[in-house]
């Protein structure tokens, strides 16, 4: 795919980078400074290359996204809720990219409130967030925090919604994150450390006082770890949460008695993980004390949080993973994983009948939803599959009926569910494990080896992959493409033991197993190395570059969202946001064993010269999270070394952040974009 357009080539300035006695060059460190015009000059180049390559795919862009914008309801709204007396809604109008948040008064009939219209808060911003909606409990005052710039520092302000102004009070430099005590005037919430974004501080402030005098009540001094603070369901304890990758710890008041000082739930240890939730005269913990790998649920009463009180309510079971419980004035319902599907248990306090919410077929979702209320039969719950739009449903766990209370609508009058195929296949990874893929394809397809499929994964933190419903992935679907998920260890899809064999010291369980769920779906005849394309954002773009060093002749198109490929520069740099916290993650490579063994698979340091697939990476100037840096080194030294000559983009957004554009319709272009590649390149193919 020679062109005549020349691509950049972005200045060597060599900079020797050492640890433990091995020695680094990076030839482009140089374009961490963003402050520097020749990098933004670059950048701009590799956008203006990308623009000129695939000018002749406009058309299928525009075509794609009005596709995509076709099949969603454009004057959609959320399932409304009931808390405290309101029932709460969030609604979007047509042609509108933000969402207007309202409520109603004690009936859905009762007049609507408009509490935040975005879209006229949005004007003239090139990004917008509006997060962090916190409602006091005489239903006067709302916070919400804005960040207009994508990189995830926020401001919180106050509205009185009753009279409709925004109170003088800022908090500035915050997470979003706040809640308030019940005496309506206090709030607590949480701020970052400025340079490392890493939320450490828990503020507390009185409505009308100077913020900068706000009283610092709780300070995380361990830079592993992460805090957060909110409260119980039974809105009787406001809780401190302190959090690292593998330890947990909390911190309680009276939300009655602001002033009190807080107290310790139960001391960290590390390696001990919980979770608490209040009920009546006693806390509920879902934890993973005693071995109990797979989490199991104990109880401890409210004057005697510390362990030695803990006993065991729901014991450890080595083939079922608890994630998280709801409680409900007359049940305890459990969500939990086995095989690799979500399952829902209802249990009666009473302790008689408790029973499963039936779900019959494999390539499924299901998720507590929206569940405020302590006082109610009716259980909250989504529902999905990979060809069934998602679902919103109020289960009445007495009578055992179902009422839904929305479907996902997909406009534009062609999807059929019955169109499509779902399943889920098991490919073998080198070491003889089990590896679980979720696909979809419409019926009608062959496996005869030249179907298009898009593999994705992720692969890392704990994180489950479940099957999920697309209404933009049907624009692949309809031209023939299978889509597939490939549920690798270093996600939690089977349990805690699959996330534990897919970090640290076996975090290349996660590419080879993506390597080899690769070669499965070859092997099956769904696709073949002309057709096979590979997807993966954030840690999972860490997985897109190692697979492509590791096994380049397997793929045809490789896209990486903002992906996190300098893994060595990044874990040796202690300033750069979320670095410390991650040590538990991928390892320190301060310790020369995590050194060598990050060296050996980071995707920049291992860039060789050798063929690559064709590949389209995306990134955002204001990444806080995988700086754009990354990407932009990554591409560099790939245009340098790579021995073939198929397609290599770099697309920074120049406004946005980690989670790219932020109007629902400037991410379907964004979208569009990504697909536009993979159907361009199966059209060369089939040509």
């Amino acid at each position: 795919m020679t062109d005549k357009i020349q691509a950049p080539v972005a200045k060597i300035i060599p900079k020797t980078l050492e640890k433990h006695g091995d020695i680094r060059i990076d030839n482009y460190f140089w374009l961490n400074e963003r402050e520097n015009p020749e990098v933004i000059d670059y950048l701009n180049e590799e956008n203006d290359y990308y623009k000129a390559l695939t000018a002749h795919t406009k058309q299928l862009q525009t075509e794609l996204f009005e596709e995509m914008k076709s099949r969603i309801k454009e004057d959609d709204e959320s399932v409304p809720y009931l808390y405290n007396g309101y029932y709460y809604i969030t609604r979007f109008e047509t042609g509108k990219d933000y969402p207007i948040y309202s409520r109603k008064k004690g009936s859905l009939d009762a007049k609507e409130e408009i509490m935040f219209n975005c879209n006229e808060m949005a004007k003239g911003k090139k990004y917008f967030q509006l997060s962090g909606l916190s409602i006091s409990m005489d239903n006067q005052f709302a916070t919400f925090a804005l960040d207009t710039v994508g990189n995830r520092i926020y401001t919180i302000q106050i509205k009185d919604l009753q009279t409709g102004k925004i109170l003088a009070d800022k908090l500035e430099n915050t997470t979003s994150e706040s809640t308030w005590a019940n005496d309506n005037k206090t709030l607590f919430y949480t701020k970052q450390d400025k340079q490392t974004l890493r939320s450490d501080k828990v503020y507390k402030h009185v409505l009308g006082a100077d913020s900068s005098k706000d009283e610092l009540v709780y300070f995380e001094k361990d830079d592993t770890f992460y805090v957060s603070v909110f409260k119980e369901k039974s809105r009787k304890y406001i809780v401190i949460g302190s959090s690292s990758k593998v330890t947990t710890e909390f911190r309680t008041i009276l939300a009655d008695k602001p002033d009190s000082k807080f107290k310790v739930f139960q001391k960290r240890k590390r390696g001990l993980e919980y979770t608490i939730s209040h009920y009546n005269d006693s806390f509920y913990i879902v934890t993973n004390a005693d071995k109990a790998t797979n989490f199991k649920v104990m109880k401890t009463p409210e004057n005697a949080t510390s362990k030695e009180n803990w006993t065991d309510l729901i014991p450890h079971r080595a083939d079922v993973l608890i994630e998280d419980i709801e409680i409900f004035k007359n049940y305890l319902v459990v969500s939990e994983r086995s095989n690799g599907l979500n399952k829902i248990r209802i249990m009666p306090w009473s302790g008689e009948g408790g029973y499963y919410l039936p779900f019959e077929i494999e390539t499924y979702t299901a998720y507590t939803g929206t569940n405020v209320d302590f006082d109610t039969d009716i259980l909250r719950y989504g529902y999905q599959s990979m060809a069934t739009p998602s679902s919103v449903i109020d289960f009445n766990m007495k009578t055992k009926t179902k009422e839904i209370k929305k479907e996902q609508q997909v406009l534009g009058g062609k999807f059929n569910k019955n169109n499509y195929t779902e399943e889920r296949i098991w490919a073998t990874a080198t070491d003889g494990t089990k590896v679980p893929i979720s696909m979809v394809y419409r019926k009608e397809l062959k496996k005869d080896g030249t179907n298009p499929l898009l593999l994705y994964g992720y692969g890392s933190y704990g994180a489950s992959m479940d099957p999920f419903f697309s209404s933009t992935t049907l624009s692949l679907l309809d031209r023939g493409f299978i889509f597939a998920i490939a549920h690798i260890r270093g996600g939690e899809d089977l349990g805690r033991q699959w996330y534990e064999d897919g970090k640290f010291l076996k975090k290349k369980n996660t590419f080879t197993d993506f390597i080899d769920c690769s070669k499965f779906v070859i092997n099956q005849k769904y696709t073949s190395e002309k057709h096979l394309y590979a997807e993966g954002g954030s840690a999972g773009g860490l997985l897109m570059g190692a697979v492509v060093n590791m096994a380049p002749e397997l793929y045809n198109g490789v896209i990486a969202q903002v992906p996190f490929v300098d893994v060595m520069t990044t874990m040796l740099d202690e300033t750069i946001p979320l670095t410390t916290g991650e040590y538990d993650e991928w390892g320190n490579p301060n310790v020369k064993k995590y050194y060598d063994y990050m060296r050996s698979y980071s995707p920049y340091d291992n860039v060789k010269a050798q063929n690559y697939p064709n590949m389209y990476i995306s990134t955002g100037l204001h990444d806080s999270q995988v700086q754009y840096w990354e990407p932009a080194k990554w591409v560099a030294k790939l245009r340098v070394l790579k021995t073939n000559d198929n397609l290599l983009f770099l697309d920074t957004n120049m406004d946005a952040g980690h989670g790219g554009a932020s109007g629902r319709f400037e991410a379907l272009k964004e979208l569009a974009k990504e697909f536009s590649f993979l159907l361009d390149l199966e059209r060369i193919k089939s040509n």
